[in-house]
């Protein structure tokens, strides 16, 4: 049965408990659209309040440190933001990699550790616009996806219920996050499709075929539609625009008249 469309919000370094109200409003916007399936990652100190305050949108974290504790002054465990009410961490966001030096073998520690306290993860995945401009995006991103995956943990291998439930791709081409570029329909279904054959290489077709992969980089509710009807586009890894409910819900709803389409 197909999963229904995931819609998230990446509030990035925005917020404080002023736009607690923007998170109610889209919580009740969410329970009148069912069928998508909306999710906040609030920085850590709204983590608490939007998970008090929401009754139907997931609420996850932007990443986590991939150690259980210990001396990491100013880190935040995987267990710390479960604790605080996170189902969900985001992890590889390219500007983590970029800003912070996260190689894939950081990224997929993390995601190790997220997965050992049971949290959902969402991987990112993208390249640069040189790496494009080479001819050399899609070899790079499929390389720098299984680098960062945690194929063999116990979660995804071994674990009950099906891989998809507990992982979710979000494929960000660098030079379109916060640019106000998108990727061409075409480009962005390539890659999709690329993404989908490694996923089904890594866990077989059954597994495989059910992650959603999002797209990531300058959604906004004029260009979802288009976007969000591309084959193998499972749902969208929203910035700038899920900072209002107004924005986040058009999206939300171009994503429910797509699945319906």
């Amino acid at each position: 049965m197909p999963q229904r469309p995931y819609i998230v919000g990446n509030w990035k370094m925005h917020g404080t408990r002023a736009m607690l109200s923007e998170a109610r409003a889209i919580d009740r916007a969410a329970q009148r659209h069912m069928k998508v399936e909306v999710a906040l990652a609030p920085p850590y100190t709204l983590i608490h309040p939007v998970h008090r305050e929401a009754e139907q949108i997931g609420v996850g974290a932007q990443d986590c440190h991939h150690a259980d504790g210990g001396a990491h002054t100013g880190d935040i465990s995987a267990a710390m933001v479960a604790d605080a009410g996170a189902k969900f961490v985001i992890l590889g966001h390219s500007e983590r990699r970029q800003n912070h030096g996260e190689i894939d073998a950081v990224v997929r520690a993390k995601a190790e550790a997220a997965l050992s306290a049971g949290l959902r993860i969402i991987l990112c995945c993208g390249e640069s616009d040189q790496t494009r401009e080479a001819g050399k995006a899609v070899a790079f991103v499929k390389k720098q996806l299984k680098a960062s995956l945690p194929v063999e943990h116990e979660a995804l291998a071994n674990g009950a219920g099906s891989v998809s439930e507990r992982l979710t791709i979000a494929y960000e081409p660098i030079w379109a996050i916060g640019t106000g570029n998108t990727a061409t329909i075409e480009d962005i279904g390539e890659m999709h499709a690329e993404i989908r054959a490694l996923l089904i290489e890594l866990f077989g077709q059954e597994q495989g075929s059910e992650v959603r992969i999002l797209y990531g980089g300058s959604v906004k509710p004029d260009n979802a539609a288009e976007i969000l009807s591309t084959p193998e586009v499972g749902g969208a890894l929203v910035g700038g625009a899920s900072l209002t409910a107004d924005s986040f819900m058009g999206i939300a709803l171009a994503a429910a008249e797509a699945d319906e389409g």
